[in-house]
């Protein structure tokens, strides 16, 4: 009886000790990514922009009408193509065939007036006729020229469901585009330091023109920037954007904000006002609150160059510089550096990259760093000048005359050098005792008496 008591004693004490003890043994946290705000508009995507990590995407391929945040483009073409103190005349189509009683600032025919104001026009009041009229002057007069610009542009930052048929966004059956696609617009504008200056400015006056006697005030529209019509959305950290509405599109809003060192991104589509206010605002309390970005080349201990040099990325002719000092990685609050996975990729995103390290967490693109590598090249032969052969891999030198002329020279300098080195150290003995005879030679007075006594002798 006391010998069970004794057993059931131990197995109690057991089972309070694995109790207590049992949090204590480690175990392997799984990869957490904090959930997201519901939000009425159907669709919306959040990027960090240093990274391009997707923070928030919702319904990002639907096709829609943008309405006026077409001008972002607008403006990022005129920017690229023009010069801000280009002077730009408004045209008849552009004062009288611009649809939008609000949209527009009253420009009169032949005014005058310079690109850099004209974009303000277009980004901060949404002006139809000065977005037409700077597509006028950059496209040479042809308006249509301008919009393939703005086509060829959109290709190029890799949109696949855009097409773009005007410069204002008014409503155009084959004017059209999707959320993921604004938002590669978007950020691609936002890298232009003249677009970053314009899309944050609140206040901008126009001075007077051949048309106008007083100046012309232009007010921002983007309530989270400045307080246009409430100041209920106005946003800590927002740095500009832009606002759309047709009754096709609905609202769409473009908003920038930075903060702790991470600059977000929001596009929103096909919204009833205000939930594009609304979501965008509560997207990027949710971003800030619950991220924070990581600097690759401080925090990478893994990948060293011998690493990196294991992968087959760096071959001998290249000279690894070091990870891209802008690379990052925007990860939970609840995570660290070492939490994310890493794959080395063998194409970069800069000219000078032999390669790239990308990151993921919890399923989601994170972001990454560009593998750097030097321009220095080895110094070139005089025989390096090679051109390609008619069959692939063979190589043909032609050397140029005078090249020849001065290795030969050279050579025959060289030889000559030696000969005469050669000859000095094998006759140097002689050659002392000749020049030892010169510096003791007798005075010829004395010779000339010796001779004579000899003579005198012999008579």
């Amino acid at each position: 009886m006391k010998k069970n008591r004794w057993k059931k004693g131990i197995a109690l004490f057991l089972s309070i000790t694995a109790i207590f003890t049992g949090s204590m043994i480690p175990v392997q946290a799984s990869e957490y990514w904090p959930q997201a705000p519901e939000t009425a508009s159907p669709c919306v995507m959040v990027m960090e922009m240093n990274t391009g990590a997707v923070l928030y995407e919702k319904n990002v391929d639907e096709v829609h009408y943008p309405a006026s945040i077409t001008k972002i483009m607008t403006t990022l073409i005129a920017i690229e193509k023009g010069k801000m103190d280009d002077i730009v005349t408004f045209s008849a189509d552009a004062v009288y065939k611009n649809e939008g009683d609000t949209s527009h600032i009253s420009r009169d025919l032949e005014e005058k007036m310079t690109l850099e104001q004209c974009l303000y026009g277009v980004m901060l009041e949404s002006a139809n006729e000065c977005a037409y009229a700077v597509a006028e002057h950059i496209g040479g007069g042809d308006v249509s020229k301008f919009v393939d610009m703005m086509n060829e542009k959109a290709k190029e930052l890799g949109c696949t469901n855009t097409h773009f048929n005007n410069t204002n966004g008014l409503p155009d059956e084959q004017h059209y585009t999707s959320t993921r696609d604004m938002l590669l617009i978007a950020r691609a504008a936002y890298e232009n330091e003249e677009f970053r200056k314009i899309t944050g400015t609140k206040v901008y006056v126009i001075p007077p023109t051949n048309k106008h006697e007083d100046e012309t005030t232009l007010h921002n529209h983007h309530n989270m920037l400045y307080p246009f019509r409430t100041a209920k959305y106005i946003y800590d950290g927002c740095t500009g954007g832009k606002t759309g509405y047709t009754v096709a599109a609905n609202s769409t809003l473009v908003t920038y904000a930075e903060r702790d060192g991470m600059s977000l991104v929001c596009v929103v589509m096909n919204a009833q006002a205000p939930a594009h206010f609304e979501d965008t605002v509560n997207l990027f309390n949710y971003c800030f609150d619950n991220f924070q970005i990581f600097s690759v080349k401080d925090n990478e201990k893994a990948y060293t160059k011998d690493k990196i040099q294991d992968t087959g990325i760096l071959n001998t002719d290249q000279s690894f510089a070091g990870l891209d000092k802008n690379g990052g990685i925007i990860l939970p609050k609840t995570a660290s550096f070492e939490d994310a996975k890493v794959e080395v990729k063998e194409k970069g995103e800069s000219k000078n990259s032999a390669g790239r390290l990308e990151y993921t967490y919890a399923g989601h693109a994170v972001g990454g760093a560009d593998i750097m590598v030097t321009k220095a090249e080895p110094e070139k032969f005089p025989f390096d000048n090679t051109k390609e052969a008619g069959k692939k891999g063979e190589k043909t030198a032609y050397v140029k005359g005078n090249t020849i002329v001065m290795l030969v020279i050279i050579v025959l300098v060289c030889a000559a050098l030696a000969l005469i080195g050669r000859y000095v150290s094998d006759n140097s003995f002689v050659i002392k005792t000749k020049v030892d005879r010169k510096r003791n030679k007798p005075d010829p007075r004395y010779t000339i008496i010796r001779n004579s006594k000899k003579k005198w002798r012999r008579k």
